[in-house]
């Protein structure tokens, strides 16, 4: 396994500063976690070191200053879980409608025929006491 040798050397004109070389690769770590690819070929196994190697190859696009506040908040504005909640429907949609009717359907034969048991239970306990 290799070790990422210190002092790290980066490319001063892309990345101004190691704690921004640090932030760039903690972001794009998350990312590789979630699932992202690789932009490199690289042996290193864990995502950390791969982030950080990628960042230090000027793989990874980042913004900084005016347009990385904006883009902050427009990432903000967008809601991400409703997004993905409507994507969700869009897959499923017809069969999730179809079996709602189906245990719609379900549901009403059943309470008829609880309604009519429980009919039949009390008409024969007042037709007894009719009797008596």
């Amino acid at each position: 396994m290799d070790i990422i040798s210190l002092p790290i050397e980066f490319d001063i004109d892309k990345i101004d500063g190691r704690f921004r070389l640090i932030a760039i690769a903690a972001q794009r770590a998350k990312d590789l976690a979630v699932g992202a690819d690789p932009k490199i070929k690289t042996k290193a196994r864990k995502v950390t070191t791969l982030a950080l190697e990628e960042t230090i190859a000027n793989t990874v696009e980042f913004l900084i200053g005016d347009q990385a506040k904006k883009a902050k908040e427009e990432a903000q504005k967008f809601d991400y879980r409703k997004l993905l909640e409507e994507k969700r429907r869009e897959a499923t949609g017809e069969d999730l409608t179809e079996f709602e009717k189906d245990l719609k359907v379900y549901l009403h034969e059943k309470e008829a025929l609880d309604k009519k048991a429980l009919e039949g239970l009390f008409s024969d306990k007042q037709e007894e006491g009719a009797k008596e």
